[in-house]
């Protein structure tokens, strides 16, 4: 699947969760044009009067959201049952810079995208550019410093590590390693979840493969050599991995999101021996983030949205597709997180890093250049 940015990080030992609410408000058309200005549900007179607001609007547009991506099915399916709206889903496959244009080129049009979820780099641009709008979810002082906009342009929702997964009836001599990678037996079966200079896990995998080679993450030169290096020797192939490219045999060894190659081994059980280990020479974690658009056609929808994203339902929900939720750390601490989905999560080891804003932003340029030239 083709998929956005990776986010930068800061889930040292895994993220946080909670949800409030308040009183009194305007009504009707009221509540609409307030609503794009809102900078939280107290703005619009408290929870009671934000959900009446939405159910007036009484839709949602989202954009890029698969439905095996971090349980999103179930989300959504929560979200619509809980409040009654619909959900127009636009574009499920794809990338950060897909939402970005829908949200420039359908701006003032109805089926422009009402909120995105973006890996870092992208979120923070898109904050640059004006497009987001200033909103601080009821739970906002859960999620930690660093992962999000002081003013709530943008904050992190859910976040994981890159893993090697594999089949196990085709890989008898699973690599537990990147540098694993480059054995002669992995010929023709090592494949990354899109172009890394458009999807977010791709980028992540290359990041994760330059830390593993002598790399930082000021210098991504060495994760692009080492899947140049792949090529020559006929590991790496070209086939965008998925569930389907699983389960077809076309991609026996993956670098993706440890939450997705969790979900790919839960969807495919019984038909294929997914396993899934985080590799110890290049131990990489990133988070995606959310953000409202400044000129969405549903404003109250949208931050509704957000507000059911984080809170204990939504960030769970997120937990229950193996990803880990900004909130994560607060909701362990409260008794709140869901323990047998906490229990499923992927196990780690080695150290953790966490690139800056910038080295994310200075990685995207350099691997803009240097991607095609090492592997076109």
């Amino acid at each position: 699947m083709k998929r956005r940015f990776a986010a930068l990080a800061a889930v040292a030992a895994a993220g946080t969760l909670l949800l409030t609410a308040c009183g009194g408000g305007a009504s009707g058309s009221e509540q609409s044009s307030g609503a794009a200005t809102a900078k939280s549900a107290a703005d619009l007179g408290g929870m009671d009067k934000l959900v009446d607001a939405a159910k007036k609007e009484g839709a949602l547009n989202v954009i890029a959201l698969p439905h095996d991506w971090a349980n999103y099915g179930e989300i959504l399916d929560a979200f619509k049952k809980k409040y009654g709206l619909k959900v127009n889903e636009a574009n499920p496959e794809g990338a950060s810079q897909d939402e970005i244009n829908a949200v420039k080129q359908l701006k003032g049009q109805d089926r422009a995208p009402d909120v995105v979820d973006l890996g870092s780099a992208f979120a923070l641009s898109a904050a640059s550019d004006g497009l987001l709008a200033p909103y601080k979810v009821a739970t906002f002082d859960d999620i930690p410093a660093g992962q999000k906009a002081d003013d709530g342009s943008w904050f992190f929702d859910y976040g994981g590590f890159i893993s090697i997964g594999y089949d196990a009836s085709k890989v008898t001599n699973p690599p537990k390693t990147l540098a694993d990678l480059k054995k002669p037996e992995y010929k023709g079966k090592v494949a990354l979840n899109g172009d890394p200079t458009k999807a977010g896990a791709a980028f992540a995998g290359v990041y994760a493969a330059a830390l593993a080679n002598g790399g930082s993450f000021a210098d991504i030169k060495p994760g692009v050599q080492f899947f140049a290096d792949l090529k020559k020797s006929g590991n790496f192939i070209p086939v965008q991995s998925s569930a389907a490219t699983i389960e077809s045999g076309q991609t026996p060894i993956t670098l993706d999101w440890d939450y997705l190659q969790a979900g790919y081994a839960a969807k495919l059980k019984g038909k294929v021996d997914w396993k899934v280990a985080v590799p110890s020479d290049g131990v990489y974690s990133n988070f995606y983030a959310q953000g409202i658009s400044k000129t969405a056609p549903h404003p109250a929808a949208a931050r509704l949205w957000e507000e059911f994203l984080y809170s204990d339902e939504g960030q769970n929900l997120f937990l229950k597709g193996l990803s880990r939720p900004a909130r994560l750390p607060k909701m362990e601490a409260a008794g709140t997180a869901d323990k047998t989905a906490l229990a499923a999560l992927p196990k780690v080891e080695g150290d953790v890093k966490f690139p800056t804003d910038a080295q994310v932003n200075d990685a995207k340029k350099v691997l803009a250049d240097e991607w095609a030239k090492a592997l076109g």
